[in-house]
């Protein structure tokens, strides 16, 4: 889950996410066949793709065939496998549950080939098989806050060339997941994406060396005097890695996090790049009315999904069920869920006698 720093990280940017404590986990052993046959305890239909030359086939499974594709490239030796997954990650919450499954996959796979991957060959093959067998044009930060996270940290990300370090990050975090689905397959998400890549072009006419929007400073969008709505997700690409930059140096002097930038995030989220929901605005806005509350922002893509808040550990405890209460009456359907979390251990392995 992402503290701040959201649609930075495919604009090289930095992003600042913990792991949360919700797991997926991927039970795998050797096959004596061809194919590798995958069963899921919150998918009705059980996969099978060729495990030499896994292909795709559009359904939930591409996101297993898609690493085993990975690692086959990479020239790992890839058996034939069965595999069974288990989560109580929520799907399409935006808690990169997408991303969850992709690094267990690898792990497990890996495992079974003998390969002994380092967190960030797990996270960068995990992003290969979401971003280029599956086809959803994300960046790596999801993958790399699973490979990487540890407890009571948050992980600093310069997504421009995926160097990471941890930073002391020992609060309690508000989840509050708004039921309001999103896909980044069907959402403006690729469309986000391709006007970053033109808001980069042009301002490459004036500074020809700039590689990454997020490298572009708040002056420079300005005077090149880009054409809406290419302006408004410039200004939010360099304000929010800024951001991002003062969280970490919030954290490092005082141990905290800074509220103020939480909600400076949500709203440049909402008009700058108008990513939010009427969902995710109603949950800010009466966070913050909470005593006890001090920041607030939507997390993940947007476009539904979850929202997030940060304060007192015992005000945001006895906020969560009251806001849920609220958001039922105000929209006429129970929320998702929330949960309570601190930054927590990312994936490892854990190795089971038996056949």
């Amino acid at each position: 889950m992402n503290l701040i720093g959201e649609h930075v990280d495919y604009n090289g940017g930095d992003v600042l996410p913990i792991a949360i404590d919700r797991r997926t986990w991927v039970a795998a052993r050797r096959a004596a066949r061809d194919t590798t046959r995958v069963v899921s305890a919150s998918q009705e239909a059980a996969g099978e793709f060729d495990a030499r030359h896994p292909g795709h086939g559009g359904e939930w499974w591409d996101y297993v065939a898609g690493t085993a594709a990975a690692l086959l490239a990479d020239g790992a030796a890839v058996p034939a496998a069965d595999l069974a997954v288990w989560s109580d990650v929520p799907m399409g919450a935006g808690l990169s549950s997408s991303a969850a499954l992709g690094v267990a996959c690898v792990a497990a796979l890996a495992t079974l080939a003998g390969r002994d991957l380092d967190r960030q060959m797990l996270a960068r093959l995990a992003h290969d098989a979401e971003a280029r067998f599956v086809g959803v044009p994300v960046g790596r930060m999801d993958q790399m806050a699973v490979a990487l996270c540890r407890q009571g940290q948050a992980l600093h990300v310069r997504c421009a060339d995926h160097a990471a370090r941890h930073v002391a990050m020992a609060e309690r975090v508000l989840v509050f997941d708004s039921a309001t689905p999103r896909a980044l397959r069907g959402s403006m998400y690729g469309e986000r994406r391709l006007e970053c890549d033109r808001a980069l072009d042009l301002l490459r006419r004036d500074d020809p060396a700039l590689r990454w929007l997020a490298d572009a400073t708040l002056e420079q969008v300005e005077l090149a005097r880009l054409p809406a709505p290419l302006d408004r997700r410039a200004r939010h690409v360099v304000t929010e890695t800024a951001r991002v930059r003062w969280q970490v140096a919030a954290l490092e002097d005082g141990g905290a996090l800074d509220g103020d930038l939480l909600v400076a995030s949500h709203e440049s989220l909402r008009t700058d790049y108008e990513c939010s929901a009427p969902e995710l605005d109603w949950f800010v806005t009466r966070a913050l009315a909470c005593e006890g509350i001090r920041g607030a922002r939507l997390t993940g893509a947007g476009w539904g999904g979850c929202a997030i808040a940060i304060g007192e550990p015992d005000a945001l405890a006895n906020a969560a069920p009251r806001l849920a209460r609220e958001f039922e009456r105000a929209f006429r359907r129970a929320p998702g869920g929330w949960l309570l979390t601190g930054a927590e251990d990312g994936a490892r392995l854990d190795p089971l006698d038996g056949p």
